[in-house]
Formats: C-alpha cells, structure tokens, sequence
C-alpha cells in the first residue's frame, strides 16, 4: 500500500507540475487516469482496510501529500476557510473515488447509456465539480463580502 501511495503521488506530482494540466482539472484527470492505468494498485489503496498509523509513517505521508496536492490546488484558488478547502477537497476526492470506482467494476457498460455519454463522462465530471465549487463560494456569505 506504501508504494502504491508513493506511485500515486509521484503520478499526481508529475501530472500537476506547471503545463497546460496543471490546474484541478487536469489533478482530476490525472486522478481517473491511474485509477484506470493501475486498477489493482487502485484498489489496494481504496478498497483494503488501512493499518494501524503509527506501525506505518510513510503510508500516511504518501496518502496525506495526495490529498494536499489537491488541497494545495484549491487553496491557490479558494477565498475560503481551511474549513472550507477540506470540504471542497472530500467533495472533489469522493467524486473522483467514485467515478474511478464504478469505471472499474465495469458497470457503466450494462446502464444502458446513449453512447456519446461515456466519451464526455470525464470531461463533463470535471466541469460539473467546478460548477458545484462555483456555486457553492457565490452562496457562501463570506465569500460574497470578499
């Protein structure tokens, strides 16, 4: 689990690292994408019981800099609180865990979708996420003042 955490870090680093991608869209695509490049890793990561913290330091500091890759990311573009860029970011990391999720247990295929859906799933995810944060800092008052 260790070094799938560090992989998948090392992955997001190097997919959010400046360029064209660099911003949450691109850290969310790059999210589904080894979701789907590494689908056992995957798995280990998500889908088995974590161990105990303290007998693993460096799996919690892998995990931990994956989730502040995009908490770092909404904090360069949040007027929020710290309150604020955590929910924002378990409301981004849950979609995205979500999407990888069902992408992986193959299920998409027997909803009986119109077929251009799947070709704009990915792309339209994102857009919805943005919309979501988008709308959620027009509502929120102190955002408003700012």
């Amino acid at each position: 689990m260790r070094r799938c955490f560090a992989d998948f870090a090392a992955y997001l680093d190097q997919r959010t690292a400046g360029g064209p991608n660099s911003g949450l869209e691109g850290m969310g695509q790059a999210y589904l994408a080894c979701a789907e490049q590494k689908p056992l890793e995957y798995r280990l990561m998500f889908g088995t019981p974590w161990p105990q913290p303290a007998e693993h330091p460096e799996l919690i500091r892998h995990a931990v800099h994956a989730f502040d890759i995009l908490r770092n990311g909404l904090r360069s573009t949040s007027r929020g609180t710290e309150t604020d860029v955590d929910l924002d970011a378990l409301f981004i990391w849950s979609t995205l865990h979500g999407a990888a999720s069902i992408n992986q247990a193959d299920v998409m295929q027997h909803l009986e979708l119109v077929p251009t859906v799947m070709e704009r799933f990915n792309g339209e995810l994102m857009n919805r996420i943005d919309s979501a944060l988008s709308d959620r800092q027009f509502k929120d008052p102190a955002a408003a003042k700012a």
